[in-house]
């Protein structure tokens, strides 16, 4: 009953999904979804090594900047939109093998201090390097592709393809997870000594992990700078690293649909909210804290633990009284 429950949940949501631009109709509330959508790419990113290999990450609005950056750069020097895409990728790969060989020096505090402090040297440059990346203002991306002859041009076009790299990111989550890598890095967060005494190279498998999350950080850097036609320095700042991090762990980490839930709430008090409400970082922070409070592994796993739990009760409830037994007199109850 559970997997019929959860395939009718994925058909339900998958349909849902598809015909988005057609319920919505508004260009404006499209975009916005496109957003949340190269968001929870980022933040699917970002939770492999939170999550499952419990490493916390404060630097990779840097990856995520480099990958805009590179295309961005190539794009303006006259290359075409494929060259320019693969080439960020490579870099942002190359980009991802540093950080990891520089973070995995250390881990716990000192992973989070170096990956910072390498977040903040990308910013660093983007921002006083003003001959090659324009400084506060930034690059212009003038076009989007055009894959298999289809334009991106409309919010509808830009909405499908976002769809498709976030299904395409979330399928390659739930392999990757799931598979024999996926159980050793997991093993490495809980018991790194014991990994290693088993014969487990530690380092190695925390290595692929960062470089496989710098993979999809890259990715969702390209959604980003053809949804914005534009990148700056603010993308690598380390608001913006906090920002992607308060998105895991509010939603919940380990979990393949924290994430994309905690894409969500940031993306629409930014976008939405705050349209009506002049203090939304308030109200934002308030979000944070009841979540944090009553559901400190997040809000998909508390959720999903309230809802085990009101289903306990409702079946409780529901059942009859126990019917009383007769007993012979004398004799044992």
């Amino acid at each position: 009953m559970n997997g019929r429950l959860r395939y009718a949940t994925i058909g339900a949501a998958l349909v849902l999904l598809a015909t988005l631009p057609w319920w919505v109709g508004n260009s404006y509330y499209i975009n916005i979804a496109s957003q949340i959508l190269l968001f929870a790419v980022f933040a699917l990113a970002l939770n492999v090594l939170v999550g499952y290999a419990g490493l916390v990450s404060l630097g990779h609005a840097g990856l995520f900047a480099i990958a805009g950056y590179t295309a961005a750069l190539l794009l303006q020097a006259g290359y075409g939109h494929f060259a320019a895409d693969t080439a960020a990728i490579v870099v942002t790969l190359a980009a991802s093998a540093i950080f990891a060989v520089l973070a995995l020096r250390s881990t716990g505090i000192g992973f989070l201090m170096i990956t910072l402090a390498l977040g903040q040297i990308v910013w660093g440059i983007a921002y006083r390097w003003a001959s090659l990346t324009g400084g506060d203002n930034g690059v212009n991306v003038t076009t989007r592709p055009s894959p298999f002859g289809i334009s991106l041009a409309n919010a509808p076009s830009f909405y499908f393809a976002s769809l498709v790299v976030f299904l395409l990111a979330f399928a390659t989550m739930a392999v990757f997870v799931r598979s024999p890598f996926g159980a050793s890095l997991r093993g490495t967060r809980d018991q790194a000594r014991r990994m290693n005494a088993l014969g487990y190279n530690v380092w190695l498998i925390r290595f692929v992990a960062i470089v496989f999350s710098g993979f999809w950080t890259g990715i969702s850097g390209l959604l980003f700078i053809y949804y914005n036609q534009f990148v700056s320095p603010q993308v690598s700042a380390l608001t913006a690293s906090a920002e992607v991090l308060l998105m895991v762990i509010s939603g919940g980490t380990a979990t393949l649909l924290g994430p994309i839930a905690g894409a969500i709430i940031v993306v629409v008090m930014k976008n939405v909210v705050s349209a009506y409400v002049e203090r939304w970082n308030l109200v934002l922070g308030l979000i944070f804290i009841v979540i944090i409070t009553f559901m400190p592994d997040g809000l998909v796993p508390g959720t999903v633990r309230l809802c085990r739990w009101s289903w306990h009760v409702i079946r409780w409830n529901g059942k009859p009284a126990p019917a009383m037994e007769k007993h012979s007199p004398g004799a044992p109850p």
